[in-house]
């Protein structure tokens, strides 16, 4: 005998030849990024060195697995494709799943009717995980995938209690931080512009804009205050309700780029100089900010990051199957430019 291999090499055969347990090596074919450098390098030593082929079929049936993941945007897709934040985030997610055997199939849900019809393909585990972007309040998804025990991470969060796995920034220090450099500079007419009240991401930026002005020792006056809806026409309407109301207005905070850049418009519209009558900060730091006249200061959020960390967790989620929860928040900073 050539002392070679005769049958068909087993996982088990290449955990010996790594000299790692079966579980290591089962993550680091189902591509979990919980494994050290070391033993993914030993694994696929010895996957080479055996020629181990995983039973991809076997392997989904005896896991329950479909190899597929939903990133799903409950959004129209005009929004979709008009703001960076999605394109960014979806980079993010496809950067971090490149190396997987993983399939990504993007799902936009627009009405009720289609909300249900995703709940059937969910309770039929056609996928093995979802990813939620654009949380809101009342959106009974999360809710479902804790029922079907499907793994799941959120882009946002519905509340501070939120139970489900999320990936966030940090709204309210970044919101607030924005609203202080606007105070720092002798504003004193700080208003804001905010996103919908039923996203928990467009409370914690009225939170932080709120907290800026009372560390300022002002009192926040409702009156400084517009909701939007993240969109620049929702800027625009916002904007020209915050005019009539307090024409004074010298500093604004918009809670997106987007709404920033309809607010800017408006702000031209008026005869009002940025940042010489009105100072304007916006949130994302997106390439709107940079490509705005003037050049706007906005809240760095690390949008294409946040995606690459809610894949990266769900793909732990998936290969370990663990009842931890998991929240990360993640650290947003102030962009200046000729915008303040």
């Amino acid at each position: 005998m050539n002392g070679r291999h005769s049958g068909r090499p087993t996982l088990e055969e290449v955990a010996v030849r790594a000299g790692v347990g079966r579980g290591t090596v089962s993550r680091v074919i189902n591509g979990s990024p919980r494994v050290s450098d070391r033993a993914k390098a030993a694994v696929e030593a010895a996957i080479a060195e055996l020629g181990y082929v995983p039973n991809r079929a076997a392997r989904a049936l005896a896991g329950n697995r479909t190899d597929a993941i939903a990133l799903v945007i409950p959004e129209p897709e005009t929004r979709l494709f008009a703001e960076p934040y999605f394109s960014d985030i979806i980079r993010g997610i496809g950067a971090e799943l490149a190396d997987t055997d993983m399939q990504l199939l993007l799902t936009l849900i627009r009405t009720p009717k289609e909300r249900a019809r995703f709940a059937q393909y969910l309770s039929a585990h056609r996928v093995d995980g979802v990813l939620l972007v654009s949380v809101h309040e009342d959106d009974p998804l999360p809710d479902l995938l804790e029922q079907l025990d499907m793994p799941a991470v959120l882009n946002g969060r519905r509340s501070d209690l939120e139970s489900v796995s999320y990936v966030d920034a940090d709204n309210v220090g970044g919101a607030r931080a924005a609203v202080a450099h606007l105070l720092d500079r002798g504003r004193r007419q700080v208003a804001t512009i905010t996103g919908p009240p039923d996203m928990y991401v467009a409370r914690c930026r009225l939170d932080g804009y709120r907290q800026a002005v009372r560390d300022a020792g002002l009192v926040p006056r409702e009156s400084l205050v517009a909701h939007a809806d993240f969109t620049e026409e929702g800027g625009r309407r916002a904007m020209r309700e915050l005019l009539d109301r307090e024409p004074g207005i010298d500093a604004v905070f918009a809670a997106s780029d987007l709404m920033a850049a309809g607010a800017r418009a408006v702000l031209r519209e008026y005869g009002r100089r940025v940042p010489g009558d009105v100072a304007l900060v916006g949130f994302e730091d997106s390439a709107i900010a940079r490509h705005m006249d003037p050049a706007l200061s906005s809240v760095r959020q690390p949008t294409e990051e946040m995606g690459r960390t809610m894949a990266r967790v769900l793909l732990e989620e998936i290969a370990e199957r663990a009842s931890v929860r998991r929240h990360v928040v993640l650290a947003t900073e102030l962009v200046q430019r000729d915008s303040v």
